[in-house]
């Protein structure tokens, strides 16, 4: 299989897939060395994962230049993601111990009947992971998993083979046993080969196609299923913000990562009272962004990670412009090697055309006027996803009024594509199923197991 770098479009790797036998032997191993795993005592366990902690510093240069050379992320904010999980990481390691002890929920004055919970491993998991934000999302999967106990057959993106490998051998080095952890490397004939083996839960991170027809595989034997998958995020502008700095959040909400993430802001309305100064704020602020080399420290846009999206991204130009957009800024592909695409804005834009209602993952987003805070929320939850959603405005009360309105798992007050170790990381509608961080994303590695203990 042939790593490409999506900036140049040349081939920085080869490496061998996984065919339906090295994985079912991966399978084999994995499931082998769970028990002893979940034997080992939590300290032990989250002993290991403080090292990964460690190892992820050190050697953070290494990482980050892969990262980049691979997905085409500019390093600065490859750095970032790094930074981002050792953050995460602190927070498993300080609540996975009390997330995961045995609960005492009952007792009888008399002290003969006794109600607890136990959380027990799942087992052995299959983690299908993203390349947006490989450490992001994977660790969200692996590290809590880890922590209760399960053993995790991890497969990374196709188009983060070498990150995926990366953190395969880190783990290994900080101790988790190799038969534990195991990376299962391939593209989507590896996943669907991953899926057939009889795992204890499947943790999926990708579109809402794929994650369909998983929860439809998964369904029919009734194991664990999580499934992180698109998102159309909508920011709502009200006529009381200081423009510009509005403007310059949204747009770097929008823009991040060259706007491939599952909670890039994406569609944005703008209260009518202001919406042609907002616009020619947030066009100003887009120009602002340098692209080019993802390896210069100062490029903030960088390349498109699969070529098959430039596609669709100038296909959601057409259609918008042949319906009555404007269009203020980019809309075309980048001559030149690599995959790439100039930052677009498009304005006037509405819901029947295909940059508001399909999911874009690109460096492109629509802005349309509104009337009325309750035109923006009808517009807001015009969607089949539910992933994330904001408010921009200086009273904190209208804010909660409108997004308590939005169909959502995060909402956001003056702030956007913006994530936290605190809270759950959960989707509504076509934006999956189940949920990743916080402490809740920690026990849903386990299955409850209800205790009814009475004395002699």
């Amino acid at each position: 299989m042939k790593i490409m770098n999506p900036a140049t479009g040349s081939v920085i790797a080869e490496v061998a897939a996984d065919s339906l036998k090295t994985v079912r032997a991966k399978y084999d191993l994995a499931r082998a060395a769970q028990p002893g795993w979940a034997a080992v005592p939590i300290k032990k366990r989250l002993a290991a994962i403080a090292k990964f902690r460690e190892l992820l510093i050190s050697r953070q240069d290494v990482l980050v230049r892969t990262l980049t050379a691979e997905v085409g992320k500019p390093i600065r904010q490859s750095r970032n993601e790094l930074n981002g999980l050792t953050a995460r990481i602190d927070f498993f390691l300080a609540e996975a111990e009390r997330s995961l002890r045995d609960e005492r929920v009952f007792s009888d004055a008399e002290g003969k009947m006794e109600e607890r919970i136990a959380h027990d491993p799942l087992g052995v998991i299959a983690n299908i992971s993203a390349w947006n934000y490989p450490y992001f999302v994977g660790g969200n999967v692996f590290v809590p998993a880890l922590a209760a106990g399960n053993a995790v057959l991890y497969k990374p993106s196709e188009y983060a083979t070498l990150t995926g490998q990366h953190i395969a051998d880190l783990l290994h080095e900080a101790g988790v046993p190799r038969n534990v952890f195991v990376a299962v490397i391939g593209d989507g004939a590896t996943g669907a080969a991953l899926l057939r083996q009889p795992v204890d839960g499947v943790f999926f991170t990708g579109s809402y196609g794929t994650g369909a027809k998983i929860a439809a595989s998964t369904g029919r034997r009734m194991i664990k299923t999580q499934l992180e998958l698109g998102g159309k995020d909508p920011i709502y502008v009200c006529e009381d913000v200081d423009v510009k700095a509005a403007a310059a959040g949204v747009a770097d909400g929008a823009f991040y990562n060259t706007g491939q993430s599952c909670c890039s802001v994406e569609r944005i309305y703008i209260h009518e009272q202001i919406y042609d100064a907002f616009v020619a704020a947030f066009v100003a602020e887009v120009k602002t962004f340098k692209i080019g080399d993802p390896t210069d420290e100062a490029t903030y846009i960088g390349a498109i990670t699969r070529r098959p999206q430039l596609a669709v991204l100038q296909a959601q130009v057409t259609d918008a412009k042949r319906k009555g957009a404007k269009l203020l800024l980019g809309g075309h592909v980048l001559k030149g090697k690599g995959n790439w695409y100039a930052p677009t804005v498009l304005a006037d834009v509405d819901h029947s055309m295909r940059v508001m209602r399909d999911e874009s993952f690109g460096p492109i987003i629509g802005l349309q006027a509104v009337a009325d805070d309750e035109a923006a929320v009808d517009l807001m939850n015009d969607t089949e996803y539910g992933l994330t959603a904001g408010v921009y405005t200086a009273s904190e009360r209208r804010a909660k009024k409108i997004l308590g309105k939005v169909a959502a798992g995060s909402v956001y007050w003056n702030c956007c594509d913006r994530v936290s170790p605190r809270l759950p990381w959960s989707g509504v509608k076509h934006s999956g199923i189940g949920l990743t961080l916080s402490t809740y994303g920690i026990q849903t590695f386990t299955r409850p197991k209800a205790w009814h203990l009475r004395g002699a």
